[in-house]
């Protein structure tokens, strides 16, 4: 795999009408500077606003990936993407004066073929992969859509499909080598799908800039001359649209034996192109979907943010520890005698943290809770839990030692049984709600897997420099 980040020599441009709204569009790619990633602008509202294709600006998966940022938005970017994917750049400007790029052909060779034409530029800076040594698992058990990534020293995404037609039947295929494959054998599939999803899709008021040129349908229910002459029509088709005899409008040939499969990875590829970075992992995924890449996508990029959030506060790896005593100074404004977590071992950002606190003799308030019988105050458990919850929010803030979490209530609190020195606390504290600079979570302490104390703590988020102000 490639070492290095790539953009492209020079713009280039192409245009054509959207497949969902049947709108002209000119898009044209730019070069962009290193670590930049990729950008989408729309040049025909006001501002030229920016939309970043990250998966968090996803704003609607049901007919394609759809991005968005404020009332701007861009709708079907995942050929487009996967093309940007599949040729390794890394940054990139897409300029584009409508809402939706070209169809093209229904595959993503248009726009592979044009950015070759502008040129690939290899740049200084080191690609930035994520490596995944851990399994991620996403499962949709409604759809029967499950992915999977497994580690690996490479970047390779298996796909099978099964939807029970004949035409189309199980199909399987895989992405080994993208240096090598992509351009031949994934960029020339054509988007495909099936009579029905066209007539539901006609009705809505959808795919305008659909044809038989820029899509393979399948038939999956039975339908006369007539029905195919009243629905072509109403897409405003010049080709008229007949039965034929395999399993495909109009008898159109396949590219690949297998294209409809080639196309789903094709769509995946682009989809995860939303986790910002290039990855070094292999993808296994049954029957998935645009709802189920962004998902795996968000799930993948969470990862990434949270190891570059962690890389940000501990220097030193240590085996067991996300952060130690040394990260959290870097992160929490407690000091001695009141920070009273010593590490975190179980990071899920916005979502789960476990922290551990030991508890010696030479805590400070021992000396007088109580004399000769050492027991921690219950109200500094609840305590180390919301110091141990504030580290969920790292990634909320472009500098989190600028802030201060700090309490708003406490309910449901309960003390099982007496802390004393020589215990170990493992605290886990998990999100329970959250808007803008408010949030609830639950905390439980252990001792040894017995439960010692739990409580609901909620928590605002203020920076430390209105906390001066009203002070």
């Amino acid at each position: 795999m490639r070492e290095l980040q790539r953009t492209i020599e020079k713009p280039v441009s192409m245009s054509g009408m959207g497949l969902h709204t049947g709108t002209e569009c000119t898009m044209t790619f730019k070069p962009a500077p290193e670590n930049s990633g990729i950008k989408f602008v729309r040049v025909d509202l006001g501002g030229n606003p920016e939309i970043p294709a990250l998966a968090e600006y996803v704003v609607d998966v049901s007919r394609g990936t759809t991005l968005g940022l404020g009332e701007a938005k861009v709708h079907t970017v995942e050929h487009v993407l996967a093309a940007v994917v599949g040729l390794q750049i890394d940054n990139l400007v897409i300029e584009m004066d409508g809402i939706e790029p070209p169809v093209g052909d229904g595959s993503a060779m248009p726009y592979v073929e044009k950015l070759i034409e502008a040129g690939l530029l290899t740049q200084d800076a080191p690609k930035d992969y994520l490596i995944i040594d851990e399994t991620v698992i996403h499962h949709e058990e409604d759809r029967q859509v499950d992915i999977v990534a497994l580690p690996l020293d490479g970047y390779r995404l298996t796909v099978m499909v099964d939807y029970q037609n004949p035409a189309l039947g199980s199909q399987h295929s895989g992405l080994f080598d993208i240096e090598k494959e992509f351009v031949a054998e994934f960029a020339p599939a054509r988007t495909f799908c099936f009579l029905s999803e066209v007539e539901q899709l006609a009705q809505q008021g959808l795919i305008k800039g659909g044809n038989l040129d820029n899509a393979v349908v399948i038939v999956d229910h039975e339908v006369n001359q007539n029905q195919l002459d009243s629905l072509s029509n109403k897409l405003g088709l010049k080709e008229k649209m007949e039965l034929g005899e395999s399993g495909f409008l109009n008898d159109k040939s396949l590219r690949f034996r297998n294209e409809p499969v080639r196309h789903k990875l094709l769509d995946m590829l682009g989809d995860l192109a939303l986790i910002g970075v290039p990855i070094k992992a292999q993808i296994l995924a049954a029957r998935p979907g645009h709802k189920a890449n962004v998902e795996f996508a968000k799930r993948i990029r969470k990862l990434y943010q949270q190891r570059k959030l962690v890389k940000k506060f501990q220097f030193v790896k240590k085996e067991g520890v996300v952060l130690d005593i040394n990260a959290l100074q870097r992160i929490l404004p407690h000091r001695y005698p009141f920070l009273l977590i010593d590490k975190i071992v179980h990071l899920e950002l916005d979502k789960k943290v476990i922290g551990v606190k030991s508890v010696t003799v030479n805590e400070p308030f021992f000396q007088g809770h109580f004399p000769n019988q050492p027991i921690m105050p219950g109200v500094l458990i609840i305590e180390a839990m919301a110091q141990t919850g504030g580290v969920m929010l790292l990634n909320s803030f472009l500098d989190p030692s600028s802030k201060l979490v700090v309490f708003m209530g406490i309910n449901n609190a309960k003390f099982r049984r007496p802390v004393v020195p020589g215990d170990q606390l493992y605290i886990e504290a998990e999100m329970k709600n959250r808007k803008s600079r408010y949030f609830v979570f639950t905390a439980r302490a252990y001792v040894n897997e017995t439960l010692v104390a739990e409580a609901e703590l909620t928590a605002g988020i203020m920076d430390k420099e209105e906390n001066n102000k009203e002070e």
